[in-house]
């Protein structure tokens, strides 16, 4: 009887281990997925000018901030496509090429040529790459927190998948401090120039 106490405990205590487990794994890989995500707008004045026509600051700015909502718009698309990807091959699989997505699409933007080098090629491989962004956030949000809601018990589950909504915050508040940090390590001029790369290629 004692013994059978001991493995019941025991196989308690493997299962918390094992729903925080996902819990962090799930967590984390959101957590950059919308670092990725956020981290173009908040590079906005810095890298519009950079993209578009010399000028019109307020109409390049316009246009950037117009290819970031695209990512928004998609963002759904991403759900059913990578929703389904998930059903048939597992949601840790899709979760893995989503976070793979995003990262590899941050870390191009911050190697395109400016629009000085590669005129309107430069805002359409922009355009290109956000709208990436926006399918691999879209199928790894809602990917996220089924792959948590599928490994936690029935009466926790709203409890255990609400860990999914605030690491998108906290991933917006990530990419702020980078870019804080990076900013500050380097003069203005520099940042402007070539510094505010950095923050889009260490993801």
């Amino acid at each position: 009887m004692h013994n059978q106490s001991s493995t019941v405990i025991t196989e308690i205590a493997i299962s918390k281990k094992k729903i925080w487990n996902v819990i962090s794994a799930s967590s984390i890989g959101t957590m950059i997925e919308w670092y990725d995500f956020y981290i173009f707008g908040s590079l906005a004045t810095i890298i519009s000018p950079l993209f578009y026509p010399e000028g019109n600051t307020q109409l390049a700015l316009a246009a950037y901030l117009s290819t970031f909502a695209v990512g928004f718009v998609v963002r759904p698309f991403g759900a059913l496509f990578f929703g389904r990807i998930g059903d048939v091959v597992g949601r840790k699989y899709a979760f893995l090429i989503t976070l793979l997505i995003m990262g590899c699409s941050t870390a191009l933007i911050g190697f395109i040529p400016t629009y000085s080098s590669i005129g309107i090629a430069a805002p359409i491989i922009l355009l290109v790459i956000r709208i990436l962004q926006g399918l691999a956030l879209g199928g790894e949000y809602g990917g996220a927190a089924v792959y948590v809601a599928e490994h936690v018990p029935d009466r926790r589950r709203g409890f255990y998948t609400s860990f999914i909504q605030i690491t998108a915050t906290l991933g917006l508040f990530l990419s702020l401090a980078v870019i804080l940090f990076v900013q500050n390590s380097m003069s203005n001029a520099d940042f402007a120039s070539w510094g505010w790369r950095i923050p889009l290629v260490n993801v």
